[in-house]
């Protein structure tokens, strides 16, 4: 009796099981039919419903089309944008990048057809994420960039916009992780991780402290990379996350290797495979068995690790998933050295070394047009706030004339002497106000053509292969922004702060004059830099004059000269000199130019020297020499800035 029981419960299972498995497909394909025929508003709940079953019914791409045909029929937005980004991220999941793209792109257009930033952010995040694992640096970076914005920018800061701005963060995070900048991308994802906590994100959680990890893992900080994996894989575990626990064992595996701990790698990767192999993910699937490989490698298994890794390299090449391709060659190559079999091993190590070599060529490129594409962002949001600066100025003189109207009226109605001081009072700090926000305008708007033209030509020493240079210039360069970006907040710095930046600004422009100007710098040694005072950037504009009216178009032996005296104990005098063609024929070929502007950086340069030199007893001066040689010919100009000091 009992055996015929057991023989019975065997043969029902399968079938209540089976039975179970379709009451819940219908159940939740039956909530999807309601939600399109209902046509609710709310994408976000839409979009966590297909999540919630992604690894389930929802990840069949034939029901997602029978959904998208629902949702084109009755004309449902929402639902048409909600499906195309799911099956987008199927797609991606499958590493069929070009398709994924295709979907998201189209679900953007929709986005923002409807006008609702929040969706068109979460779509562009996904977007970029197709274009991260596609290597395209720069489309990737532009969309999470964009989003970013379009998230900061909306007032209403809701659930769904603060997660927006959390996975941007991230995003921009892996992007630097990608260009190997991983001091920059572990800033990024603690900013992210603070995000996901405050919001109690447990995914968003997980993510971070895995990125976090892994930059940790290539700083060579093992214990600390292997203590933020175990927190993730925590959080994966009570999420029951079947990705976030793939990645987490692949990542255990790869930091215990490198950390010589071979069993535990072996041990990690080999709980994980059989799950890897189950998921529907090309990606995870060719980057645990190259894992699988290298800790079969390490373990000394040299049979079974070449057959891992030849497996990984066919997912990989088919799939187009370069990472993984690089790192299944480079341990063919080890292991054929291991087999005395060095011809293999050459021709395995030449083919590492060609595809790490044509990505890392591409990514610098990219990471330096990418830089100039965020400039082109930033340029545009900066012309925007200095759009807003002039109308906050407009605003400010209107209500300056209003008050003086009133207060004219009172002085004239009551003659009171002490109404008239605090009019005089407010008059002066309406002043103030405006000629700080001038000079806010002034430096949003500098010079976008300097930046722009001085990275373009950081980026012909990338392309010309010269390396070194252009580290050294893009680590000047960042350094001159950095100081802007400081002093832009200060009313004042030291002397010797911006005698530094003017060698940086200097240095960078020398780039486009082929480095021919001789650029010297002469301080007098009795004089303490330090404790001199002066009002930030000020120098600038005339090294600028000098540049471009002084040495431009002249052929050969450019110099400028900047020199820094005492004239008294209360007055300092800076000049700066140059050799150049001389004011006149400076001024003969601007009249020349069919374009003419004109040049507001001195008109405000010697206002913001006004208003500095108020705080003192003397008074800042500035004046122009014409300089001659011999014959009485131009040889140059010498501007003469004296300002005073306590």
């Amino acid at each position: 009796m009992t055996k015929r029981s057991i023989l019975l419960f065997l043969f029902l299972s399968p079938l209540i099981i089976f039975c179970q498995d379709n009451r819940n497909a219908f159940s939740s394909s039956d909530l999807m039919e309601k939600i399109f025929k209902e046509k609710n508003k709310n994408y976000f709940e839409v979009d966590s419903i297909l999540s919630t079953y992604n690894n389930k019914e929802f990840s069949d791409k034939n029901r997602n089309l029978r959904f998208l045909e629902l949702s084109l029929k009755n004309g449902y937005l929402i639902g048409q944008i909600a499906i195309r980004n799911n099956i987008g991220r199927i797609l991606r999941r499958e590493a069929n990048y070009d398709q994924s793209i295709k979907y998201h792109k189209k679900a953007l257009e929709l986005a923002q057809k409807i006008g609702h930033p929040e969706v068109e952010a979460f779509t562009l995040n996904l977007l970029g994420s197709c274009y991260r694992r596609d290597d395209d640096v720069r489309n990737a970076l532009n969309c999470h960039q964009t989003a970013l914005t379009i998230s900061k920018r909306i007032k209403d800061n809701t659930l769904n916009n603060k997660k927006n701005i959390s996975i941007s963060i991230n995003s921009i995070g892996n992007i630097y992780l990608s260009l190997q900048q991983y001091n920059l991308a572990l800033n990024e994802f603690e900013k992210s991780l603070d995000i996901s906590k405050e919001l109690d994100n447990k995914i968003g959680i997980a993510i971070n402290y895995e990125n976090i990890g892994f930059a940790q893992e290539n700083l060579l900080l093992f214990d600390d990379a292997i203590k933020n994996y175990e927190e993730s894989l925590k959080v994966n575990e009570e999420l029951n996350s079947i990705r976030g626990k793939i990645i987490c064992y692949n990542n255990l595996s790869s930091v215990y290797r490198k950390k010589g701990s071979f069993s535990k790698a072996l041990q990690f990767i080999e709980d994980i495979y059989p799950i890897a192999a189950e998921y529907n993910s090309n990606y995870y699937l060719a980057r645990t068995l190259s894992n699988y490989g290298g800790a079969l490698l390490k373990n000394n298994n040299l049979d079974e690790a070449e057959l891992k890794l030849k497996e990984a390299l066919k997912v990989a090449k088919k799939y187009n998933i370069k990472k993984s391709e690089i790192i299944s060659t480079g341990f063919l190559a080890d292991l054929y050295e291991q087999q005395d079999k060095y011809d293999l091993a050459l021709e395995y190590y030449k083919k590492s070394v060609k595809v790490e070599k044509n990505a890392i060529g591409k990514k610098n490129i990219s990471y330096v047009n990418n830089l100039i594409s965020k400039h082109d962002l930033q340029s545009k949001i900066n012309e925007i706030a200095y759009l807003e600066t002039q109308s906050e100025i407009e605003s400010l003189q209107f209500y300056r004339n209003r008050n003086i109207l009133i207060i004219t009226l009172i002085t004239i109605a009551l003659l009171s002497i002490a109404l008239y001081s605090i009019y005089r009072q407010r008059l002066l700090n309406n002043d103030r106000k405006i000629l700080l926000l001038e000079q806010q305008a002034l430096q949003t708007q500098m010079n976008p053509h300097f930046i722009f033209n001085a990275l373009n030509s950081i980026k012909l020493y990338i392309i010309n292969n010269e390396q070194k240079q252009a580290v050294y210039y893009l680590n000047k360069f960042s350094k001159l922004i950095r100081n802007i970006l400081d002093v832009s907040k200060i009313k004042e710095v030291s002397l010797k702060e911006e005698l530094a930046t003017m060698d940086l600004y200097m240095s960078i422009e020398n780039i486009r004059f082929s480095n021919e100007i001789n650029y010297q710098v002469d301080i007098n040694p009795d004089m303490n830099t330090d404790t001199i005072k002066v009002p930030p950037l000020i120098l600038q504009p005339f090294i600028e004059n000098a540049l471009w009216h002084g040495l431009s178009s002249k052929k050969s032996d450019k110099q400028i000269k900047l020199t820094a005296n005492k004239v008294s104990d209360t007055v300092v005098e800076v000049n700066i000199i140059d050799n150049g063609i001389g004011r006149n024929a400076a001024a003969k070929i601007k009249e020349g130019k069919s374009l003419k502007r004109k040049s507001v950086g001195i008109d405000l340069t010697k206002e913001r020297l006004k208003t500095f030199s108020e705080d003192y007893d003397d008074e800042f001066s500035l004046t122009y020499h014409d300089l001659t040689n011999e014959n009485g010919s131009p040889a140059g100009t010498k501007v003469s800035l004296k300002f005073p000091i306590a």
